[in-house]
């Protein structure tokens, strides 16, 4: 019975008793992939944070900046330079942005940003003869209504700012999409 006991453990190739050792060969490559690994990893990891790390950064509400007087809007769309601290990733700056501000025909404040919706060029109210009282764009001739509805060539409306008066004095905040048509 012991003779066929040696018989089964002879076929599955392992001798009772013994441990398998691991050769100079197998300790070298596990030596040197991990330390390969660590050393890639010590490389990589920090590398991926630096380009993840700007995601990661928690966005603030942007803060409200002082415009103009209220006194100085009229029901005409008159434009208003503002300056702005931006944080893109690693790169600070202060840009220069541009809000049109007027009244509603009912008195309430409201102010548009500029930029075209149909390719990104800059619209300037009554700059074109043939749309009297509308906001032109004359990079591809799209045009809107005071309110900045779009009325040819763009698809969607100007954007719009938050605005608020306080103390006398107009601000301006977030950029949304057009509320007013």
């Amino acid at each position: 019975m012991s003779d066929h006991n040696n018989h089964k453990e002879e076929q599955h190739g392992k001798k009772p008793g013994t441990k398998r050792e691991m050769s100079r060969r197998q300790f070298l490559s596990y030596t040197l992939g991990g330390a390969g690994g660590f050393m890639g990893a010590g490389i990589i990891i920090p590398m991926i944070r630096f380009a993840v790390d700007p995601v990661l950064q928690k966005q603030s509400a942007s803060d409200w900046v002082k415009v103009v007087e209220e006194s100085k809007i009229t029901n005409v769309p008159q434009a208003f330079t503002f300056q702005v601290h931006q944080v893109d990733g690693w790169y600070e700056s202060d840009a220069e942005l541009v809000a049109w501000i007027s009244k509603d025909s009912g008195g309430k404040l409201f102010a548009l940003n500029p930029t075209c919706k149909h390719l990104g060029c800059t619209v300037n109210w009554n700059d074109n003869p043939a749309y009297k009282d509308q906001y032109f764009c004359p990079c591809h001739g799209a045009h809107y209504t005071q309110d900045g509805k779009n009325l040819a060539v763009a698809p969607k409306p100007l954007d719009e700012y938050t605005t608020k008066v306080e103390n006398g004095f107009v601000y301006v905040g977030q950029l949304h999409a057009n509320t007013r048509v």
